[in-house]
């Protein structure tokens, strides 16, 4: 089942799903909702999330800036699952193209896993955020608190080299992050997705929010 907007759907489903749409992003990043996948969980909802390209849409990057996009997946399970230790999951992939001499770095894995745990407030190594502990501003400027527990996933760093009638560059770089993590409540999901593209936008090489790239106009 999808979010259907049915009154019968569980109001802590639907009060996550609206809190979905309270996320503020920075405008380089669309996000909007995709059709979520069947039979995880009994209810569930998700959304798209792309980096848009550049203005200039004659340029085609040779090794590097290329696409960036991801999905996060909202799945409610009224029982509960052992597994989540708790009735709300999250599961988010997102994949970017990277710089070759990032791509070659042995401590990627590590440096993406930690723009992940950054953003959810979790230590790096750890799986929960701490009790009482803040995760920083939203782009509004007000205070963001997420409270997540069994966080796990995985980072790949793969190369792709294209031959033929193919079009593209010729040697492409792609980091791909799989992750998920248990919604200790139902409301402030929002902030979960701003953390998911906050990830996005480090993945994508985007400068933090306020700075301008140089050379910029």
């Amino acid at each position: 089942m999808t979010s259907s907007g049915a009154p019968d759907e569980p109001a802590d489903f639907r009060a996550a799903v609206e809190s979905l749409h309270a996320a503020r992003v920075r405008h380089e990043i669309e996000v909007g909702p995709i059709r979520p996948p069947q039979r995880l969980a009994p209810y569930s909802y998700a959304v798209g999330a792309e980096v848009r390209p550049p203005d200039d849409p004659d340029v085609v990057p040779t090794d590097s800036q290329g696409s960036a996009f991801g999905r996060l997946i909202l799945l409610y399970d009224p029982a509960g699952q052992d597994a989540w230790n708790g009735t709300i999951r999250l599961v988010a992939y997102l994949q970017a193209e990277v710089e070759a001499a990032l791509a070659m770095d042995p401590l990627l894995p590590e440096v993406a896993w930690s723009w992940l745990s950054d953003a959810l407030g979790v230590p790096v190594g750890e799986s929960s955020t701490p009790e009482h502990s803040g995760n920083g501003p939203s782009l509004d400027g007000t205070a963001r608190r997420i409270e997540v527990t069994a966080l796990g996933g995985t980072v790949t760093s793969t190369t792709s080299v294209r031959y033929g009638d193919i079009a593209g560059p010729p040697r492409a770089h792609q980091l791909e992050v799989r992750a998920s993590w248990t919604a200790l409540t139902a409301e402030g999901l929002n902030g979960h997705l701003e953390a998911f593209c906050e990830v996005l936008a480090s993945a994508a090489g985007l400068p933090p929010t306020g700075v301008t790239r140089l050379g910029a106009t």
